[in-house]
Order: C-alpha cells, then sequence, then structure tokens
C-alpha cells in the first residue's frame, strides 16, 4: 500500500480527490494490510498518467506529458549496448524530468546508476512523494533495462536517500535484497546509487520495432508487471509459503516440493535479487498484519501461527514493520476505521 499512497502524493499536493480513480480501478486505501493486486496497480499508474496527462504523477515542477515513456524507449531502441541505451536515457530524461539527473558510472568491475535530485522534490525527506519518486525511477530504469537486454538484471545493492520506509520489506521483492537507506541532510539534494556487475552494461539489446510496438500495449504502467520472468522463482517460493500456512516451510522443503536441490533454489533466488529468508519474512508481515486488522484473533496465537517461536519475538517484528506494538496498532487501525 505504501506504493499507492506514494503515487497519490502528487494529486493530494495539489488537493484533488484521488477518490474516483481508487473506486475506478477497485482500490481501497484505508485497509493499510491488504495486498493490492498488480494488475489494479499498473491501471492505476496508467490512469493517473492519462487523467493529469502526466507519466510523473504531478511530483516534479514540470509534467511529464503522456508520449515520454513511449519516446524514451525508442530513443534507447537502436543503441547497440546496455551501456549506449542508459545514456541515451539520461539525456532524455534530462530534457523531460529536469528535477532528476540520471547517470551511469563505473569502478573495479561495478557499475552504478545514480539518480540525483536537481532540485528538493520535497521540504521532508521522508515525504512520501519524494520516496515514490526515487522508487519509481528506479523501476521504471530497471525494468526497461532488462526488456532491452531480454534478461533480468540483479542489482547488487541500492542506497536510497531517506529513511527506511513501512513498506520497506517489499524491496527485497522489487529491487534488491540489500537495500540501505541514508536520509538526506536537511536542506540538502539525495541521491540514489544502485549498483551490479559492470559486464552488464556490455550486453547487446535484443529488441526490434516490433517487439516494442508489443510492449508499448498497456505503457507505462506495464513497467511495474514488466519481465515477470525474472521474478519466477521469488512468486514460486512465495506461494508454496503462503499455501502451507500456519505449517512452517525449510529451503529444503520448498525445494523438494520444486524438484529442485535447495542450492539450485538459493542460487536462482540470489540472480532475481531475493532470498529465502527475505521471501519469508514479507509473507508473515502480510500475513500478521492482515490478522492483526481483519480478526480479533489473540496475538499470541497469530505469532504461533506465523512460526515465531515465542510472543516476544513476534512484538519485535511488529515495532520493527509499523513503528508500534501489535496491540497499539490493531487499536489505531480500528480507531481510523471507526
Amino acid at each position: 500500500m505504501g506504493f499507492v499512497t506514494g503515487m497519490l502524493a502528487g494529486l493530494e499536493r495539489r488537493g484533488i480527490d484521488p477518490g474516483p480513480l481508487l473506486r475506478a480501478t477497485d482500490i481501497d486505501i484505508a485497509d493499510t494490510a491488504r495486498r493490492i493486486p498488480i494488475e489494479r496497480y499498473a491501471a492505476l499508474y496508467n490512469l493517473i498518467n492519462h487523467e493529469f496527462d502526466d507519466e510523473g504523477f504531478g511530483l516534479f515542477s514540470q509534467p511529464m506529458r503522456c508520449g515520454s515513456f513511449e519516446f524514451l524507449c525508442r530513443a534507447c531502441l537502436s543503441a547497440p549496448t546496455l551501456a549506449e541505451a542508459l545514456h541515451r536515457a539520461s539525456r532524455f530524461l534530462r530534457i523531460a524530468l529536469p528535477d532528476l539527473a540520471v547517470s551511469v558510472r563505473r569502478a573495479h568491475g561495478q557499475a552504478e546508476l545514480v539518480i540525483g535530485e536537481t532540485r528538493r522534490l520535497a521540504e521532508a525527506c521522508d515525504d512520501p512523494g519524494r520516496i515514490f519518486a526515487f522508487e519509481w525511477l528506479l523501476r521504471l530504469l530497471h525494468g526497461l533495462s532488462c526488456w532491452l537486454a531480454g534478461r533480468g538484471l540483479a542489482l547488487d545493492h541500492v542506497i536510497f536517500p531517506y529513511r527506511r520506509p513501512a513498506h520497506a520489506a517489499d524491496y527485497a521483492l522489487i529491487f534488491t535484497e540489500d537495500s540501505r537507506f541514508a536520509p538526506t541532510l536537511p536542506g540538502g539534494k539525495g541521491s540514489l546509487i544502485a549498483s551490479f556487475n559492470a559486464n552488464l552494461l556490455e550486453l547487446p539489446l535484443r529488441r526490434d520495432e516490433a517487439a516494442l510496438n508489443t510492449f508499448l500495449d498497456g505503457a507505462p504502467g506495464k513497467i511495474t508487471t514488466l519481465y515477470r520472468r525474472d521474478r519466477e522463482m521469488v512468486i514460486r517460493v512465495r506461494d508454496l509459503l503462503r499455501a502451507a500456512m500456519p505449517a512452517p516451510l525449510a529451503l529444503d522443503d520448498v525445494a523438494a516440493r520444486l524438484h529442485l536441490s535447495p542450492r539450485t533454489v538459493h542460487r536462482r533466488l540470489e540472480e532475481e535479487g531475493s532470498s529465502f529468508r527475505s521471501i519469508k519474512d514479507a509473507l508473515r508481515r502480510d500475513m500478521a498484519l492482515a490478522r492483526l486488522v481483519k480478526t480479533r484473533d489473540p496475538v499470541a496465537r497469530i505469532a504461533a501461527d506465523l512460526g515465531y517461536n515465542d510472543t516476544s519475538a513476534f512484538y519485535r517484528a511488529c515495532v520493527e514493520w509499523t513503528g508500534m506494538a501489535p496491540a497499539h496498532y490493531r487499536r489505531r487501525w480500528a480507531a481510523h476505521q471507526d
């Protein structure tokens, strides 16, 4: 839900009621523990873009007019390598999105994709719109790079220029397990730094005009569902863990059900920028918060059902997720509903 509220931040700054857009896509933002189906999220993404003729969601000093993403793709399509494609993307975005500067640098076998503010996007470092702006542009550039290269491209780690947000557990499923947070100093400008193997920059591009025309059907919201195959193992592991609840599954159990060795599962998850532990933790979080707000089950039973050895461990986890104890989170959500 944190990604949805971030997407809506630009509208709220302008005093625009997002209610009609949310109803049109059947999204209820009052239920903070609810998962949003990715198809509805993509639909909301495109609807906001088209309703306001702004592919930047109203977050920037000037709108990114509809069609910007298409011409970004076309600018990159004929590049011989990923390095040249990203260079072209940075030049295009300098015109279409002057509030953020994109660059790529290399050193000692590593490459860094840098997204830096040219002007402060919001007064507060942790403003939801500012957070979403960085999340969105990284996802857009990374997803587009994966599509152009015709394969998943693992990010080794990413440094985000703000404090760890409440929905950061999902970063392991979207960006990389190694997500770090370095808040921007008051009054300063921040930069996101995504690190990956420099050899990936030499990958040849594998897309043509026909492939682009197919890809643009449903774009730019399609970027949120782009290249689902590079998350195939993450999705399969998560589905197995969810189906087995409340019984806990170890990595060996999951590997046996997939008819693979534990080492193979571990390697494939690593290639997708995730791990068995991060998937399990994210799933526990989703299920725990959903049960806290949707049931009256005792906290001790929820903890036991989710595989926590003792209630105190569940309490500590809940504080890490939400900033408050389970009972406090439940009361606060109930009061919000009233």
